[in-house]
């Protein structure tokens, strides 16, 4: 495989990891916006939801859209960062490491929309 080979799959795997990443920051924000709309807005969120928690306090705004907000970013680093994405390397596989930013893609989406549900649950 040479470079040329190399490049047009690193552009078809990313092209294909960036759109529906894109999708999951839209379904995130849409999620979280739709919870704020139910959930209450107070200082600290995590004793509503969570009882026994007694830990740090967390307002219904970073709780609901900490995780869409640093998707965001993700998506806007790997959409003007492409260039820079092509040279760095940390496997020889790319396919690797697609499969590993698409699982941590995922987890932040999936903690995003648990957070809105459980605002939403508190709020109804």
């Amino acid at each position: 495989m040479d470079f040329d080979d190399d490049s047009g799959e690193f552009s078809r795997l990313h092209n294909l990891f960036t759109f529906h990443l894109g999708i999951a920051v839209t379904l995130a924000w849409l999620t979280s916006l739709y919870a704020a709309l139910y959930a209450p807005w107070v200082r600290n969120i995590r004793p509503l939801i969570d009882p026994a928690h007694a830990g740090p306090v967390e307002s219904t705004w970073s709780y609901l859209f900490i995780f869409p907000v640093v998707l965001t970013t993700a998506w806007l680093i790997s959409i003007f960062g492409q260039n820079l994405f092509a040279q760095f390397r940390i496997f020889k596989n790319q396919i690797v490491e697609f499969a590993i930013a698409a699982a941590v893609a995922f987890g932040m989406f999936y903690l995003s929309i648990d957070r809105a549900v459980a605002a939403m649950l508190i709020g109804m």
